[in-house]
């Protein structure tokens, strides 16, 4: 009977037209998920260290104006006091170029750009776990929507039975200890339909805050195995070279390596070259000069002798962190080793168990009509009808389930190898690009306004 796959199978059968698919629940979250589209920003946020480490090659331009009113008051030899209120006023204008540095801006550069590129990995990861959470929404609104239709189905069989328990004690068929036991059958059957709607009311919740909007009518979802390496030797290979989690603990590493260079500079010197021009005004007569005009061009050479310790200890503490970043970093490669084993084991455990509950609900089925065969022959009580119709509800239910392992499984393996992206799905959206913004900002020299790329 097709009835006995639930209400999964059903819609696979015949999706209504209005019906919403996964992938369609994929783009919407993909496009609209809050913490995604947080993570968008901190990027973007990201992206802004790089102009700022450039920012040390060019030039440093400050003007400066000062004016006011000074009153003074002379008192001469012959005591005569004199008085004025001056208005002196000056301008002047300052260049600043840093000739060298210790190579502190060409590695803060560098620290800069490999910054950007953990970045993207960590919202590639953030990706990656947002799509899953979806896919777990989704099959969860799936799954109970299928449950409270088959605790419907399993309600309205006891009352048929319930009812026929009744006619039958009025012909001196059965006791009273029938028809009891039909109605505690009932009662619990109405317990855990009242069970089945509060977890699809909070499933229904859960989807809304993942996916963005509120499920409708949703259509049968299928594995994607076919994303997946074929074996888990594969698998475990291709999570080290390419999951987001791994790539971006080595660009950590990179990150922490380039520091070390950063702090080193602190212990080299500086050279700079500064030019300054300044036009000065005086209104007091009594001076002989009442005008200047400056202009100068200075070197300046300095060199660090001794800082208290300072630079020499950044150093130190720069070595220790990035030796920690290589030890994270092999700390993650196994936990992708391990994370993609598990779900590998389990993706395979789930073929197995869909494969056992769709048995069962078939033996299930064919169990409770001979039951039935044989109540009515009088070879069969009450309650053996109703443990009868109980294993079938309960096998329902674990195939319901296991339907809804088997999907989340393949997309968590397709997750732990790093391949969970819009691209791998062939989603309907355009893929978000962070290099599109990065490149906008990279040479930026000035401006306040955000661009407005992705």
């Amino acid at each position: 009977m097709s009835i006995c796959l639930g209400a999964i199978i059903i819609l696979a059968a015949g999706r209504p037209l209005s019906a919403e698919t996964l992938p369609e629940a994929l783009v919407r979250a993909y496009q609209s998920n809050p913490q995604l589209n947080a993570d968008r920003a901190r990027q973007r946020g990201t992206d802004e260290n790089v102009p700022q480490a450039l920012s040390g090659y060019r030039p440093q331009i400050v003007a400066s104006l000062s004016a006011g009113l000074q009153a003074v008051r002379n008192i001469l030899p012959n005591n005569t006091i004199q008085g004025t209120t001056l208005r002196p006023w000056t301008i002047g204008l300052t260049v600043t170029q840093v000739l060298f540095n210790g190579n502190k801006t060409a590695n803060s550069v560098r620290v800069a750009e490999s910054q950007v590129l953990s970045g993207r990995e960590a919202l590639r990861n953030t990706g990656q776990g947002v799509l899953l959470d979806a896919v777990t929404a989704y099959m969860n609104v799936l799954a109970n929507q299928a449950l409270v239709e088959s605790q419907r189905t399993n309600v309205t069989v006891l009352r048929e039975i319930q009812e026929t328990t009744k006619k039958r004690l009025a012909a001196g068929d059965v006791t009273p200890t029938d028809t009891a036991q039909a109605e505690a059958r009932l009662s619990r059957g109405l317990a855990d339909l009242n069970a089945a709607e509060v977890a699809l009311d909070i499933s229904k919740a859960l989807y809304v805050q993942v996916i963005g909007a509120p499920p409708s009518q949703l259509a049968a979802a299928i594995p994607v195995d076919r994303f997946s390496p074929v074996t888990i030797s594969a698998s475990i290979e291709t999570a080290a070279h390419e999951h987001p989690a791994v790539l971006g603990a080595g660009y950590d590493v990179d990150v922490a390596q380039t520091t070390i260079k950063v702090a080193e500079s602190a212990l080299l010197p500086t050279v700079s070259v500064q030019g300054s021009a300044s036009r000065t005004r005086d209104t007091d007569t009594s001076l002989t000069t009442t005008a200047t005009d400056q202009a100068s061009i200075l070197g300046q050479i300095n060199v660090p002798i001794y800082d208290g310790g300072m630079a020499a200890s950044q150093t130190r503490q720069t070595k220790e962190m990035a030796s920690q970043s290589r030890i994270v970093l092999e700390q993650v490669r196994n936990q992708a080793r391990t994370a993609v084993v598990s779900a590998w084991v389990s993706n395979e455990g789930t073929k197995i168990a869909l494969s056992a509950t769709e048995s069962e609900v078939r033996a299930a089925e064919i169990a409770l009509q001979g039951v039935r065969r044989e109540a009515v022959g009088g070879q069969r009580t009450t309650i053996d009808v109703l443990n009868a119709q109980q294993d079938l509800t309960n096998a329902r239910a674990r195939l319901i389930q296991a339907q809804h392992d088997r999907v989340i499984a393949s997309y968590t393996l397709l997750s732990a190898v790093g391949r969970l992206d819009v691209h791998t799905l062939n989603l309907n959206t355009p893929d978000y690009l962070p290099e599109v913004h990065y490149h906008q900002v990279r040479d930026a020299w000035h401006g306040l306004r955000t661009p407005s790329g992705q």
